[in-house]
């Protein structure tokens, strides 16, 4: 079980949350890109970003885990003004893979990814009940 920690005082973020608590068995997936088993990448951010979800829960599945357990990601992508432009389409593909599901967040501009046509890399870290 997370829990959300949220400051009184502080304003309630949108679309994540300040910090998760929990015990349990704990998940490391590396950085996951927005390319298919095929190695075919979707594409733009939005679709890529779409898919990089999709592609952690899959490996969350293996531990019989869904993104109600993800407790962290960090996103890196190489277009910050592109990332902060697409919002509303990010939102949406969210929550068509995640659900209502709002762990800690951050999200890093970088130059580029190891894959020269990723456009966003996301590592998570989930919790599973002991």
């Amino acid at each position: 079980m997370l829990t959300v920690l949220q400051p009184p005082s502080w304003p309630r973020p949108k679309g994540y949350a300040n910090a998760m608590m929990g015990t349990g068995t704990f998940v490391l997936v590396s950085g996951q890109i927005g390319w298919d088993a095929q190695g075919r990448f979707a594409d733009g951010l939005v679709a890529q970003t779409a898919q990089a979800l999709r592609n952690i829960l899959a490996i969350l599945a293996e531990a019989k885990a869904g993104p109600e357990h993800i407790a962290r990601l960090v996103w890196y992508v190489t277009d910050i003004e592109a990332y902060r432009a697409s919002g509303a389409a990010l939102g949406a593909a969210w929550r068509d893979v995640m659900g209502r599901n709002f762990p800690a967040m951050a999200v890093i501009g970088v130059s580029a990814l190891v894959e020269r046509e990723a456009c966003v890399e996301i590592e998570a870290v989930a919790i599973l009940p002991a």
